[in-house]
């Protein structure tokens, strides 16, 4: 039983990173095709979504071409820029290239380098840009039965989410066992609608109408 979110935090970052890399990209792969069925399935190519590029540990980190870029390849793409106040400002991939290596930008107006290859740069189209997106990708170290996700800590994308119609599919990457988790709820959160897990595939939390997204389903056969 989860007793705080730092303890949740601390116990499912160590798991992430104890796993072998080779379980991380099998996971991410089972992931990806979870997530690119869902989306095939419920969005029309060049909808907007809003996604992020995963890093470190977390799931789709391990997936070359990275998860932008593949999502690039049917639907728009927009991805977050941290702001100064811990808010998310969104940039479009495929604007320009920045080749590998290349020198950082400041934050203000451009997208954030990733870990791995080159990065799509473009100005920032403001925080309320994500207000377009026909579905919302995002990131969490566990999600509970009710679609309470638990991020890291620095509430971005409690506002971000706060500014989204609330038809419109959110869904987590989660690792296997990091779904169902008891994660403490506070006013501001905003209930995703779906998680992707390796094993189970999409599961849907959300309310009925979503982007084809229904009631609470059995998950999607891997």
């Amino acid at each position: 039983m989860i007793t705080t979110k730092d303890n949740a935090r601390t116990r499912l970052l160590d798991a992430r990173k104890a796993m072998p890399a080779e379980a991380r990209e099998a996971a991410d792969e089972a992931t990806w095709n979870a997530l690119r069925r869902l989306l095939d399935t419920t969005l029309p190519e060049g909808a907007t979504v809003a996604a992020y590029r995963p890093f470190g540990a977390e799931p789709g980190a391990r997936l070359i071409p990275e998860l932008p870029e593949r999502l690039a390849e049917r639907y728009r793409v927009l991805l977050p820029v941290t702001l100064p106040d811990n808010d998310l400002d969104w940039t479009e991939l495929g604007s320009e290239l920045r080749e590998a290596g290349a020198a950082l930008h400041s934050w203000r107006g451009m997208a954030l380098t990733g870990p791995r290859g080159s990065e799509a740069v473009a100005p920032a189209r403001g925080v309320a840009s994500i207000e377009g997106a026909e579905a919302v990708i995002v990131p969490g170290l566990a999600v509970s039965e009710y679609g309470i996700r638990l991020g890291r800590g620095g509430g971005c994308y409690d506002r971000a989410l706060a500014r989204l119609d609330r038809s419109v599919p959110v869904v987590a990457l989660l690792r296997d066992g990091e779904f169902g988790v008891a994660v403490p709820a506070e006013r501001h959160d905003r209930p995703v609608t779906g998680v992707i897990t390796p094993s189970g595939g999409h599961v849907a939390l959300g309310r009925p109408g979503a982007s084809g997204i229904g009631p609470r389903q059995r998950p999607a056969a891997p």
